[in-house]
């Protein structure tokens, strides 16, 4: 039997269904992740996103895995440039930050804040620490790429072979987040 994940909005009129096992659970230190943090954040109602570290906990899953259970029309995007490759989507109804888009890839990046309490899958690297101040310690219970670490791609690649190099469009989101979103 394939394992479902059920990820909801704050107020609970959009959800998201997983379907299967995740490529990688990870924090991102990166500056884009850090500023669309803060700005997403910011919005009336919206739940914490950062962790205390600065960073963007995400849960990656195939495109083809995810699926709007509930409340589509309130999925908007988000983007920090107009031209950019990457839209980060929010649930309009309550401000809650759901994932983060590369257009052009066969992930999504689902934001860890989402998970029913003690279900998040456990850290398994930290990305973009190369962005941090330096003097920024980090703990060493995972690694801690500058970049994206090799792992990260090995995941990444396996599971696009295992899609047959497919990039699935993600159909769902229903135009611009309204509001001001600071950049």
């Amino acid at each position: 039997m394939t394992q479902t994940t059920r990820l909801t909005c704050t107020c609970g009129q959009a959800a998201l269904e997983l379907e299967g096992r995740h490529l990688v659970s990870v924090e991102c230190y990166c500056n884009s992740c850090r500023a669309a943090g803060a700005a997403l954040e910011s919005l009336p109602g919206a739940p914490k996103l950062l962790e205390a570290s600065g960073a963007t906990r995400f849960v990656l899953y195939r495109k083809d895995r995810v699926r709007c259970a509930a409340g589509a029309a309130h999925l908007k995007e988000h983007r920090l440039q107009p031209a950019s490759k990457t839209r980060r989507v929010v649930a309009a109804c309550c401000n809650t930050p759901f994932f983060l888009e590369f257009t052009d890839g066969h992930w999504l990046s689902l934001y860890g804040l989402r998970w029913p309490l003690g279900t998040l899958p456990p850290l398994e690297m930290r990305t973009m620490t190369e962005d941090l101040p330096e003097g920024t310690d980090l703990p060493q219970d995972v690694p801690n790429g500058k970049t994206q670490p090799f792992m990260f791609y090995v995941k990444l690649l396996g599971a696009w072979i295992a899609m047959r190099f497919r990039v699935p469009r993600v159909a769902f989101v229903n135009g611009p987040l309204d509001g001001g979103v600071p950049r």
